[in-house]
């Protein structure tokens, strides 16, 4: 059975850092998409990086570039997501997403497999 189990959120203040993680079982990351996406109240579930299956480049959303880096772990069978320089408007909970054949995860139709979330509150 697939899990993807989400950890790193918290309450952080603006311009503060974060590290999220997202840990596989029953599933190997290697040579599989994965993407990190996040949810405000209110609003609808949005990409914000993805690292491609084949190569591990990576893709960000213009909203994070710069500032959030999403890289793997491989012995660890875990995937990152470092947030710098956070804002209040990057407060949501924060999905790790995984795909069967696909080079990328940046929308929400492409995954295949989903965590359960980590709550991020970006907050004075």
């Amino acid at each position: 059975q697939v899990q993807l189990v989400e950890s790193g959120g918290g309450l952080v203040q603006p311009g503060g850092s974060l590290k999220l993680s997202c840990a596989a079982s029953g599933f190997t990351l290697d040579y599989h998409a994965i993407g990190w996406f996040r949810q405000a109240p209110g609003k609808e579930r949005e990409g914000v990086a993805s690292i491609a299956a084949s190569d591990s480049n990576t893709y960000y959303a213009a909203s994070v570039k710069g500032r959030f880096t999403i890289s793997r772990g491989n012995a660890e069978n875990t995937v990152y997501l470092q947030m710098s320089n956070l804002k209040p408007e990057d407060t949501a909970v924060y999905y790790c997403a995984a795909a069967e054949d696909r080079e990328w995860v940046i929308v929400t139709s492409s995954a295949d497999y989903w965590g359960k979330g980590t709550l991020v509150t970006v907050s004075p």
